[in-house]
C-alpha cells in the first residue's frame, strides 16, 4: 500500500512539473477591468508565470472548499460532542451504580455477581 501511495504522489509531482514547464509564459492578472480601472485611477495588477496563477487558483479553491465543508459540518461535530458528553456521564452513572449494588457485600460474592 505504501508503494502505491508513493507512486501516486510521484506521478502527481511529475504531472505538476510538466504543467509548470509547459506554462512558463508571463501573464498579467488584473483585479479590475481596464474600462473600470482607468476612470478610478487604480490598476491593481500583477505579473507572474501562468503556472503559478494556475496553482494559486487551485490552492485558493481547495482552501475555500475545505473551509466550506468545515462550516457545513459544524452541526455534526456539535452533535458528536454532545453525544460524547452524554456517554461519559452515563458511564460514570453506571460505575457508581455498580459500586452501590455491591456495597457491604463480601468481595467474593461481588465478583461472582459481576461475572454472571
Amino acid at each position: 500500500m505504501k508503494y502505491i501511495r508513493f507512486t501516486f504522489w510521484g506521478i502527481a509531482a511529475i504531472a505538476l512539473i510538466i504543467v509548470g514547464m509547459a506554462n512558463r509564459g508571463v501573464v498579467t492578472l488584473r483585479a479590475l477591468p481596464e474600462a473600470l480601472a482607468g476612470p478610478l485611477g487604480i490598476s491593481p495588477d500583477i505579473q507572474m508565470p501562468l503556472f503559478m496563477a494556475i496553482f494559486v487558483g487551485v490552492a485558493i479553491g481547495l482552501l475555500i472548499g475545505f473551509f466550506w465543508e468545515w462550516v457545513r459540518e459544524h452541526r455534526i461535530r456539535a452533535d458528536a460532542r454532545a453525544k460524547g458528553r452524554e456517554v461519559s456521564a452515563l458511564k460514570r452513572e453506571v460505575d457508581s451504580l455498580k459500586t452501590e449494588k455491591h456495597e457491604g457485600k463480601d468481595e467474593i460474592v461481588a465478583l461472582l455477581d459481576k461475572a454472571s
